[in-house]
């Protein structure tokens, strides 16, 4: 057996590019993998071909997604769905599965092959739906978790299935004793792999983190071991190793391998399988299909496909109807429940593979889950837009109560104050200082760093409904926005939208599909300054038509300088972000300001007053710089000069520090105890700096520590500011004494900030 490297290459490269295609259209990957080998292999164009080598390596794949399949599912989704919802799933299940059963079997068909049909028929893929519900962001929503649960019953019964008629195959008979042996195998088997999973794996999972064994290689072996040791239990009970597999991934959960490790595992069993091995299927099971069936077996077909949307609709809508939440919730959950594409396709690969099922019924079924599938996007959509206009899509409120706010200066205590009126909030900051001033004002205040899951876990942020991030720093809130939607699940998460960084977070927000905060920027210090000092005023304005959140708040910034914090809308109180619409009835608690004091100097103003001011005229290298900079600063800061040095420039080895055309700020943070110290540089002739092209003739040296953090960033603003007047930088080159920039520095136009404002963490 010997692997064709150029048709493999073909072949991942016609999936990874269809699969691509397929994602930009709304549509799951696999339906373009699945498609490309359709139109690319034999049944169309034959530039792609199959091999033993390729199948195997397909063979592979299917056992790896199907291990990713059970870790991704998480069984307390059917406890979200409520006993409604598990008739649904069961009803959708069924209903196609039996119309299916008697389609075929009326067509002539045998009773094996209309097991598979109707198992075809049945599946709901659970990859499509928690994509369409991802893109539509209604993970929050009782139609959600209807359909989500819906998923995971159709895909557990329908390997249940799958494996009993295995079973049946196996010994060719439907004898009572036969059949009990096969119950009988299938019994043990579940037994076993239930005791291991529930009972083995916790305790090796504790003795491996006990022993420090938690890299993430070594445990990903451990799981694709285990995963083919439950492939081969499977195998001596007469299923098929694909139910293994799965079984196994159910129970490869946070208990036993932690969350962080739990998560970064099924990454790379999902980078693995989907993105190498299981489009190798996908497209080879595309080899297979035939559009002989339109003109041979086109009634078989139609019906078919028929069946199949009907009764997935009708079934899940019938067995829904006693929940009393109406029937057109029923009828659009039904409507939603049709795409397939995953686990049906596996299945039936199976059974062509072993002769269960021939090429025509394959076909028709791959190209009845294409079809299917297809439709799901615009009819879903549709039915949700249906109900939001008619006011019925209702929202769970089954788990996820409450908000995070991220940040506890006085504008995030201002909104959680406001988001408190209905709901529970939960502020998270790093500065002691004020996580107290919150406690003090009645808030629940968490004191940590948002980075940490165990914070946002105690903070219950798996339990959240709204994530907020709105700490001064971008990435901060980049991370903890990642954290929100990929660690803990969380369906709202909401940037604060600083002006200096609106295209970067443009990028950011729609990639992890959050929403930018007040729906417009935000300076989050000066308006922290207003609220400290009285300076701004908190009222409830009645709207009185309907308007977009970003054209009502862009409006009243324009007219006043405001903020929309929240909307109240009945007895909810929803923060403001981008995508809100107002409506009439609709309460909005607007924040505006009121005239700033003047404060004519602050700590950055004083640390200039006495720094060393510098003005070079011989030195351009950078090294040399470096060395005379880290002798006068060694001193100040009882620090050994070599030393200083070496920091200075291997800080320029990672990342530049010339942030603008003739501007850098070398800045490091020094480990213990040390004054925070500045110095200020001027080169005439210009110095040059490593990987730049332009000379840089103003330096901003700065040293400081992790407590003087918040002051540090305070400093970087100030020297940005006093950058960015268009007269600087001639006003500079023209000084004519160092004590002459010291007072260019000094009489600069910026925002100043008084002691009272200053953190313990900053004095």
């Amino acid at each position: 057996m010997e692997l064709d490297f150029l048709n493999l290459f073909t072949v991942l490269l016609a999936a990874w590019l269809a699969g691509w295609l397929a994602s930009r259209l709304g549509y799951p990957a696999v339906l373009g993998e699945l498609i490309a080998g359709v139109v690319l292999g034999p049944p169309l164009l034959g530039l792609l071909h199959g091999s033993e080598a390729l199948y195997v390596l397909a063979e592979l794949g299917v056992l790896l997604m199907m291990l990713y399949i059970g870790m991704e599912i998480d069984p307390r989704e059917l406890s979200r769905a409520s006993w409604a919802g598990l008739l649904a799933a069961v009803g959708g299940f069924f209903t196609p599965f039996a119309l299916g059963y008697v389609a075929v079997t009326g067509f002539g068909g045998s009773n094996l092959v209309g097991f598979f049909v109707g198992i075809s028929a049945g599946v709901t893929s659970l990859a499509v739906n928690s994509r369409i519900l991802l893109d539509l962001r209604i993970l929050d929503t009782r139609i959600s978790h209807v359909m989500m649960a819906g998923a995971l019953v159709a895909d557990i019964l329908a390997l249940l299935v799958f494996s009993m008629v295995l079973g049946i195959v196996e010994i060719g008979s439907l004898a009572t004793g036969e059949m009990l042996l096969v119950v009988l195998k299938a019994g043990v088997f579940f037994a076993v792999t239930v005791f291991i999973g529930t009972r083995l794996f916790p305790y090796v999972g504790r003795l491996l983190s006990d022993a420090g064994l938690t890299g993430r290689t070594f445990n990903f072996t451990l799981v694709l071991i285990i995963a083919v040791l439950f492939g081969e239990l499977a195998e001596i009970a007469g299923l098929h190793a694909i139910l293994g597999a799965f079984i196994a991934g159910l129970f490869l959960r946070e208990n036993v391998l932690g969350l962080t490790l739990s998560r970064d595992l099924r990454n790379a069993v999902q980078d693995t399988s989907i993105g190498l091995l299981t489009p190798i299927f996908f497209v080879t099971a595309g080899f297979e299909v035939s559009f002989g069936v339109f003109q041979e077996q086109l009634g078989l077909f139609l019906v078919v496909f028929t069946v199949a949307i009907v009764g997935k609709a009708l079934g899940t809508a019938l067995f829904y109807l006693p929940s009393r939440h109406g029937w057109r919730e029923s009828l659009v959950i039904g409507v939603g429940m049709n795409g397939r594409g995953g686990v049906d396709i596996i299945l039936i690969g199976i059974a062509l593979e072993i002769g269960i099922i021939q090429q025509d019924i394959f076909s028709i079924l791959v190209f009845m889950a294409l079809l299917t599938t297809a439709t799901v996007p615009v009819t879903l959509k549709s039915g949700i837009n249906w109900l939001h206009r008619r006011g019925e899509l209702a929202r769970s409120g089954l788990d996820r109560t409450g908000a995070i706010i991220v940040g506890a200066g006085p504008l995030a205590r201002a909104l959680a104050r406001t988001l408190s009126l209905a709901r529970p909030v939960t502020l998270v900051d790093s500065n002691e200082h004020h996580c107290m001033v919150s406690k003090s004002e009645g808030l629940t205040a968490i004191h940590g760093s948002a980075l940490q899951e165990q914070v946002l876990s105690e903070a219950q942020a798996g339990r959240a409904e709204v994530m907020i991030a709105m700490t001064p720093n971008v990435e901060v809130n980049t991370i903890v926005a990642q954290s929100a939607r990929d660690v803990f699940q969380i369906p709202d998460v909401h940037l604060l939208q600083a002006g200096s960084e609106l295209g970067e977070l443009a990028v950011i927000r729609k990639h992890l599909r959050a929403d930018a905060l007040f729906a417009r920027t935000v300076d989050l210090e000066e308006w922290d300054y207003r609220i400290s000092h009285g300076k701004a005023a908190q009222s409830l304005v009645s709207i009185e038509r309907r308007e977009d959140a970003t054209s009502y708040a862009a409006r009243l910034h324009k007219e006043k300088s405001c903020i929309v914090l929240a909307v109240q809308r009945g007895e909810e109180c929803l923060p403001l972000h981008e995508r809100t619409k107002l409506i009439e009835g609709d309460h909005a608690f607007i924040l505006c300001a009121e005239e700033l004091l003047a404060i004519k100097r602050d700590r950055f103003d004083r640390i200039i007053e006495t720094c060393p001011v510098l003005d070079l005229m011989r030195i351009n290298s950078a090294d040399d710089f470096f060395e005379l900079a880290a002798g006068v600063l060694s001193e100040r800061l009882d620090v050994n000069k070599e030393s200083l040095a070496r920091l200075f420039l291997r800080g320029e080895t990672w990342s530049s520090t010339v942030v603008a055309p003739g501007l850098a700020i070398p800045h490091i943070m020094l480990i213990g105890q040390h004054p925070f110290q500045l110095l200020v540089a001027r080169s005439l002739n210009g110095i040059h700096f490593p990987n730049q092209e332009d000379k840089v003739h103003i330096i901003f040296v700065m040293v400081s520590t992790r407590e003087d953090r918040n002051f540090h960033l305070r400093a970087l603003s100030a020297i940005a500011q006093i950058a960015q007047d268009e007269t600087f930088e001639k006003q500079w080159m023209t000084a004519e004494s160092a004590e002459a920039l010291r007072e260019l520095i000094l009489s600069a136009d910026r925002r100043r900030f008084p002691d009272s404002e200053i953190t313990p963490s900053e004095k």
